[in-house]
């Protein structure tokens, strides 16, 4: 089959020709790419930063938001069959750990993740868990959903946790509307009856906010967060979703917040920096996220059949990677770059 492979780091991968994927364990799966997710983890890696932290041995496939078709199963494989549509959770996980148990799978003790550790989807087949798919609804096709898997799923983990102390009247403050900002701004609008400002320096993501569902839109940089004070009544947010992390998101972003306000990590690339007397004078929380569980990818996949949540895509063949890869570089894709076999 061909795959998209990283022979180096610093160096652009190369389309080869590698044997195909097979069934080896009882719940194992080997899955028909329809989509691969371009994400800007996937330009980090070629960077080198994920080399100490994966332990992957090079060459290896890249590519960890996938979805497609079944088109083999292990021999106690009973959740899915040959011909089903799926969308993969991006981890292999155990389903025997401490972590596992609790449905925190993100978190599993002995987990794989195609793409980062070990081969992904950036090809035509991949082989994963049984435990990863998860059958999509008839009116959902592969390729229109693949990004989910990581960047949606990810901004649905952030989205729903921000929810659940979220009441009618508060505020809740979102940076970046690009690739996960767009879909957290969906999900928001679908979960909580919260009003929802949202700060980005695009003028086309801000339009595309406003179509999405925020109440209101701000741009950043200079007078941000003297809008967003204004817009709270001098307060400030309930809650801040960051889905930027650096560039002055960070220092920003916690000025929007109110007392006992909860502030959700997402982007990273920038490091907090806050007097620690102003965290307890304040009572404000600092919260981590990291891409979701598989009910979260249940949940997501339930609001995108029904039609709450659609992602903003960029097609490119297989071998264009190239390119699209340079595309989101260079921050000219507004939404997510999918590659299709």
């Amino acid at each position: 089959m061909k795959a998209v492979r990283l022979n180096a780091y610093d160096e652009t991968p190369e389309l080869v020709e590698v044997p195909d994927p097979k069934v080896e364990g009882p719940l194992d799966i080997v899955v028909k790419i329809g989509g691969a997710g371009v994400c800007r983890t996937d330009l980090h890696i070629i960077e080198g930063q994920w080399e100490e932290k994966s332990g992957v041995a090079l060459p290896y496939t890249i590519g960890h938001e996938n979805a497609g078709w079944v088109e083999a199963v292990g021999s106690a494989v009973t959740n899915v069959k040959p011909g089903d549509p799926v969308i993969l959770h991006p981890l292999v996980t155990c389903g025997l750990c401490r972590a596992c148990r609790f449905g925190d799978d993100v978190h599993c003790e002995n987990s794989r993740f195609p793409g980062i550790d070990s081969d992904g989807g950036y090809a035509e087949y991949l082989r994963t868990s049984a435990r990863s798919a998860v059958k999509l609804d008839p009116s959902l096709e592969p390729a229109d959903v693949a990004a989910l898997a990581d960047a949606g799923l990810t901004a649905y983990h952030a989205a729903s946790k921000a929810a659940q102390h979220l009441r009618p009247g508060d505020k809740v403050v979102v940076i970046g509307a690009g690739g996960l900002g767009h879909i957290g701004i969906q999900v928001l609008a679908a979960l909580t009856p919260a009003e929802m400002i949202v700060v980005d320096a695009n003028d086309e993501a801000l339009e595309l906010a406003a179509e999405l569902g925020a109440t209101h839109t701000v741009r950043a940089g200079e007078g941000a967060v003297e809008r967003v004070q204004e817009l709270t009544g001098g307060h400030g947010a309930e809650a801040v979703i960051d889905f930027v992390g650096e560039g002055g998101a960070v220092e920003a972003g916690v000025k929007m917040l109110r007392r006992a306000g909860n502030y959700y990590v997402v982007g990273y690339g920038g490091s907090l920096n806050i007097p620690t007397i102003d965290v307890i004078s304040t009572e404000i929380n600092f919260i981590g996220n990291l891409v979701g569980s598989y009910n979260d990818l249940v949940e997501l996949m339930v609001l995108a059949a029904q039609g709450k949540v659609r992602l903003h895509t960029f097609k490119y063949a297989l071998g264009d990677h190239t390119r699209a890869l340079e595309d989101l570089h260079h921050g000219n894709v507004r939404g997510r770059a999918i590659l299709i076999p």
